[in-house]
C-alpha cells in the first residue's frame, strides 16, 4: 500500500513538474513568430541600382538567406543588411566571400549547418543569426558595370523577437552582428596585419580569408599564425600554429578542399598559390569584454615569436582579403 501511494505521489510530482516546464517553455516562446519573404524570377538588379530584397519593422533576428541566379558577376553581387535604420550597413558583403568562398570558386554541391552551395548556378545559403532591435532591410546590387537585368531568386527568413545564443550563452538583446572587411591588402613579408580592431564587449563569430602569393614565391605565407589581442592585452592569445592550422588543415592543406561545420577550405590552387577558407567560432567561442584585435601574419618565425630570425622560408608579398564577423554589445 505504501509503495502504491509512493508511486502515485511520484507520478503526480513528475506530471506537475512536466506541466511546469511546458508552461514555462510556452510562456518563453509565446512571442516568437516567423517572418520572411521571397523573390521568384525577379528582375530587380538593374545595373548599379540597389534593390530591396526584404524589410521588416520590429525586433527579432534573421536566421536564413538563400540566393539563386545565373548571370555574369553574380559572385560579386553586394548583399547589404541595414540594421535599425542605420545609413551605412553593418553588413556589406560580396555574395561568395560572404559565404566563405574566394576566387569565385563554383564547387558544388556542399552544405554545412552554417553555409553551403548546392547548385551549379548558385543556390548559395547561410544560416547566420542577424539580430535587430527596430528594423531590418536587406538589399542587393550587381557588380559595377553590369548592363543587363537578369532574373534572380531569393529566400529570407527569421524570427520576430528571436534571441541569439553563441557557445552555449545567450547574447544580450543589444548584441548586433557587424562585418569587418579588409580587401586586397598586400602584406609585406612577416607583416602582422589587423582583420578587425573592435572596442567594447562582444564575440567573434566567423572569419574568412582569401590569400594569393606571387607565382614564384611558394605558399610559405601559410606559416603565418592567427592572434587575438583581447581586453587591451599587449601579448596575444595564439589561435593557431600556422594559417592552414587555424582552418584545421595541415601541411599546406595536403588533403585538398573540405566543408565542415566548424571550418572549410573552399578554394585551393597550388599552381597559382591561392586559397580561401572559413572558420566559425560558435562551438569554439572567442568572447571579449574590453575589445579585441584579431590579426594574421604573412609568414612566421619559429615558435610563433614576434621577433628573431626567420625559421622558415621568408614569404613573398602576399595579397589578402579577409572578412571578420563580430557580435558587439
Amino acid at each position: 500500500m505504501q509503495k502504491t501511494m509512493l508511486h502515485t505521489i511520484t507520478a503526480i510530482m513528475i506530471t506537475a513538474s512536466s506541466m511546469g516546464i511546458s508552461q514555462a517553455l510556452s510562456e518563453s516562446t509565446a512571442d516568437l513568430q516567423p517572418i520572411g519573404g521571397i523573390g521568384k524570377g525577379e528582375q530587380v538588379l538593374k545595373g548599379d541600382t540597389e534593390a530591396v530584397l526584404y524589410e521588416h519593422q520590429g525586433k527579432g533576428c534573421l536566421t536564413h538567406f538563400w540566393f539563386g541566379g545565373n548571370f555574369e558577376g553574380v559572385e560579386d553581387t553586394r548583399i547589404r543588411y541595414y540594421i535599425d535604420g542605420e545609413p551605412t550597413p553593418s553588413i556589406d558583403m560580396a555574395l561568395y566571400l560572404g559565404h566563405g568562398i574566394g576566387f569565385r570558386d563554383t564547387d558544388a554541391p556542399w552544405a554545412t549547418k552554417h553555409v553551403g552551395k548546392i547548385g551549379k548556378h548558385n543556390g548559395i545559403f547561410n544560416n547566420y543569426r542577424i539580430p535587430f532591435g527596430k528594423s531590418i532591410r536587406v538589399t542587393a546590387q550587381r557588380s559595377s558595370g553590369a548592363k543587363d537585368t537578369p532574373m534572380s531568386w531569393w529566400i529570407i527568413r527569421g524570427v520576430e523577437n528571436g534571441r541569439i545564443t553563441l557557445g552555449g550563452a545567450e547574447l544580450p538583446e543589444t548584441a548586433r552582428l557587424k562585418l569587418h572587411r579588409l580587401e586586397n591588402h598586400t602584406a609585406e613579408p612577416m607583416e602582422e596585419f589587423n582583420l578587425c580592431d573592435v572596442k567594447g564587449h562582444g564575440a567573434v563569430y566567423q572569419v574568412t580569408i582569401a590569400a594569393q602569393g606571387p607565382t614564384n614565391g611558394g605558399m610559405s605565407f601559410l606559416e603565418g599564425c592567427m592572434r587575438a589581442y583581447t581586453n587591451g592585452a599587449k601579448e596575444p592569445i595564439m589561435l593557431s600554429s600556422g594559417l592552414e592550422d587555424y582552418f584545421l588543415g595541415t601541411y599546406y592543406f595536403d588533403t585538398g578542399k573540405f566543408h565542415a561545420d566548424i571550418s572549410g577550405l573552399t578554394h585551393l590552387d597550388k599552381k597559382n598559390l591561392c586559397f580561401s577558407a572559413y572558420r566559425f567560432h560558435d562551438d569554439d567561442p572567442l568572447f571579449f569584454s574590453e575589445g579585441i584585435r584579431l590579426t594574421c601574419r604573412n609568414g612566421e618565425t619559429e615558435h610563433g615569436t614576434a621577433k628573431g630570425p626567420v625559421a622558415y622560408t621568408a614569404p613573398p608579398r602576399t595579397n589578402y582579403t579577409t572578412y571578420a564577423w563580430v557580435y558587439g554589445w
